[in-house]
C-alpha cells in the first residue's frame, strides 16, 4: 500500500465501506469515453453509485469532469479525508469522509435513477470490467483483446 497515491488509498477505504453495505466495487471505472470514475459501486438492488475521491483542495479545484459523471449513476458522492475543506463541495451531492481503511457516509446523495437501458449497459460493462481484472490477476501474462 506504500506505493498508492493518496486518492487511491481513499478509494480503498471507500470500497471497503461500500462492500460492508453489500456493494461490489470497481476502481478507476470508465462508464463512457473520456470519463473515469474513482469508484463505481453496484448495489444489492442493482443501484449504481459513483464516488469521486479528492485528496486535496487542488485535486478538487482542477477536476472539471465531475458533472459529466452525474448521467452515469443513481447517486453521486465525494469522498475526502477528515481535514478536507468540505465547504468547497457542491450542494446536491453526497459526501463520505474516509481514509485508507474505511469511510462513512456523512451526507446521502440525492437519487436520480438511471434509465433502464443505460443501467443495463453499465451493469454489463461493470461485470465485464470486474471479470477482466480478476482474470488479469490470475493470469497476468495473458493479453485480452
Amino acid at each position: 500500500m506504500l506505493d498508492l497515491q493518496p486518492g487511491q488509498k481513499l478509494a480503498r477505504g471507500v470500497a471497503r465501506h461500500l462492500a460492508a453495505l453489500g456493494f461490489a466495487t470497481v476502481e478507476e471505472f470508465v462508464p463512457a469515453r473520456g470519463l473515469r470514475v474513482d469508484v463505481m459501486g453496484l448495489g444489492p438492488k442493482g443501484e449504481l453509485w459513483v464516488v469521486e475521491c479528492k485528496s486535496s483542495r487542488v485535486d478538487f479545484v482542477t477536476d472539471s469532469k465531475w458533472q459529466g459523471y452525474l448521467d452515469w449513476c443513481d447517486r453521486y458522492f465525494w469522498a475526502v479525508e477528515i481535514d478536507f475543506p468540505t465547504d468547497l463541495l457542491p450542494e446536491g451531492t453526497g459526501l463520505m469522509i474516509g481514509d485508507a481503511y474505511d469511510a462513512e457516509i456523512i451526507r446521502m446523495a440525492p437519487e436520480s435513477k438511471l434509465a433502464g437501458p443505460r443501467r443495463t449497459v453499465l451493469t454489463r460493462k461493470f461485470a465485464t470490467h470486474a471479470a477482466r481484472r480478476l482474470h488479469a490477476l490470475r493470469d497476468p501474462g495473458f493479453l485480452m483483446g
